[in-house]
């Protein structure tokens, strides 16, 4: 009697497989996924890789591109390569720690304001619309204008202008989950409200905080830009909008100056959108299931 080849059992299915699955069958967030990475290994390995000081005058100023010169030199005679390699580090880590204290600033007062409700909630909500009516670029200039334009100042000047979004994303999570059987539950059986809030309803709430986190690095990358440019960050720092900002008065003579980082900008920008847009269908039920 020929026994049967028994089946392997399959993994049983969990909400973070099939997100993953629906967000790898994205062309698109596939896509922006892998630009991301490629531009963050670049940015991280091509200083090590290519050992050039971005303040060091190498050439003639104005160099078109060559071979022993990639990407051409600035109106200085700097190396542009050296520059937008260096840069992009800069520019990702404050991208990235930006976003980290926009979101810290947005969940703290979203969470104690969704939880808490009544008064609480109200003078939370007012902070908020306060904050949300005023022009995000002229406060972040006003603040980094008032201190000093050193890289820590730009990170908290822009944490501190887009935490709004985040907060009332968290509020509206909070008020949702907190009238959810399992939170009734430890509420009944004594949990204390550090738990609840923070193990309980923060990790039920991270999918939409996930895909708004995502695009704030976008968001926080171009503010970054936009400070740089118009000179309000440390200019012995270099990241891509500095590079702009230095050489847009010499465009026309050194276009390359100006295009390379403005396309890297373009590039880590469109594949964070793509990412944040993919991670907006993958972690929705309704649109997964379509």
């Amino acid at each position: 009697m020929v026994s049967e080849t028994a089946t392997p059992p399959r993994a049983a299915s969990t909400p973070a497989r099939e997100a993953w699955r629906a967000f790898a069958g994205n062309p698109a967030a596939m896509a922006g996924l892998g630009l991301f990475i490629v531009i963050a290994l670049v940015a991280v390995l091509g200083p090590l890789l290519y050992p050039v000081d971005p303040f060091a005058i190498v050439s003639a100023p104005m160099s078109p591109p060559a071979s022993d010169l990639l990407l051409g030199s600035d109106y200085l005679g700097r190396d542009v390569l050296a520059g937008l390699l260096d840069g992009g580090r800069v520019t990702l880590v404050i991208g990235i720690s930006a976003t980290c204290c926009t979101v810290s600033i947005g969940v703290l007062i979203g969470a104690v304001a969704g939880f808490y409700g009544g008064w609480i909630d109200a003078v939370l909500m007012r902070v908020t619309e306060f904050f949300q009516v005023l022009p995000p670029l002229l406060l972040a200039m006003v603040l980094v204008t008032l201190f000093s334009p050193n890289l820590m100042t730009v990170i908290i000047s822009i944490g501190l202008v887009n935490w709004t979004g985040v907060a009332r994303v968290t509020r509206a999570e909070f008020l949702r989950i907190r009238q959810q059987e399992f939170v009734l539950a430890e509420r009944a059986m004594g949990a204390p409200t550090r738990r609840i809030m923070w193990r309980t309803i923060l990790p039920n709430a991270l999918p939409s905080l996930i895909v708004i986190t995502t695009l704030l690095v976008g968001t926080a990358i171009l503010f970054e830009a936009a400070l740089s440019y118009l000179g309000l960050t440390d200019p012995n720092v270099m990241t891509w909008g500095l590079m702009i900002g230095q050489s847009r008065n010499y465009i026309w003579e050194t276009w390359w100056a100006v295009t390379f980082p403005g396309l890297a900008i373009v590039l880590t920008v469109l594949g964070n959108c793509l990412i944040g847009d993919g991670l907006t269908k993958a972690l929705n039920p309704a649109t997964r299931a379509r």
